[in-house]
């Protein structure tokens, strides 16, 4: 079972793209961040006619996740637990139904937190508890799952070409990457890291200052499995070749390939 996650930094403006990286690299389960739109303006039919199932939590202009799906989907939820005054669409999850046995898949797009500090990396910092929350729900449970998408956290340096210019950032705070690693220490494995430990590889380049043409790139999109699904994994890379195709997102895709 190939699983992705891809921010495509709005669906109406990434269409084209997004059908052409799908049709190329056929994944079975795409979680998608930043739709920006809302759920009955989302654009199904090229995805149905692909044989995705599609299950989006959306928000008008901002945020906003999906699920693609060759697979059957079950119990799918909205929302990441613990803040019910929380509007802002940042998380789905679902269960899907492999050959073998089910993977739950959980799409997260995490805030950015910036300017920090400030009420925005507080939302962000709190925001992390809860995941870290959702994510000792889903290791109690001892079955194959995963959370993925766009964290907005370098964990490390060498996750960064320049990573001296990113210090006071929100994305590689102290704070930040401690939040993170206390997530991982539970027992998550870190889907990229654990098959390939070099530096220099990265999911999102700025769309300003070449940052493309220069390698110019930080890696922010991850995905966490539990020891179920780490058990179960083949195969992660990037397909960090789309970033240089017409009218791309500033992210790449991330996947993995499981034995499910």
């Amino acid at each position: 079972m190939k699983i992705a996650t891809f921010n495509i930094n709005g669906i109406k403006a990434r269409l084209p793209a997004v059908l052409d990286w799908l049709d190329e690299a056929q994944p079975d389960v795409v979680l998608c961040q930043e739709i920006k739109s809302v759920d009955e303006n989302f654009p199904r039919e090229p995805f149905e006619d692909r044989s995705y199932n599609v299950e989006t939590h959306g928000q008008k202009s901002f945020n906003g996740v999906a699920i693609l799906s060759k697979r059957p989907l079950e119990d799918v939820r909205r929302g990441l637990p613990g803040d019910d005054e929380d509007e802002q669409a940042r998380w789905i999850e679902a269960t899907v139904m492999g050959d073998d046995q089910a993977v739950r898949v959980c799409g997260l797009y995490l805030p950015n937190g910036n300017p920090a500090p400030g009420p925005k990396y507080d939302y962000k910092l709190a925001w992390m508890e809860r995941l870290e929350a959702r994510a000792r729900d889903l290791l109690a449970e001892e079955i194959p799952a995963l959370m993925a998408g766009d964290y907005n956290v370098i964990p490390q340096a060498e996750d960064a070409a320049r990573p001296e210019t990113w210090t006071e950032d929100a994305l590689f705070l102290p704070q930040t990457r401690a939040a993170f690693r206390r997530i991982l220490n539970l027992g998550f494995t870190e889907a990229f890291r654990a098959r390939t430990q070099a530096p220099g590889h990265y999911s999102f380049w700025d769309y300003q200052a070449g940052a493309w043409q220069r390698n110019n790139g930080i890696r922010i999109d991850h995905l966490l499995l539990t020891p179920a699904a780490a058990d179960l994994m083949t195969e992660c890379q990037i397909d960090s070749g789309i970033r240089g195709r017409e009218k791309p997102s500033d992210h790449v895709p991330v996947w993995i390939d499981l034995s499910a």
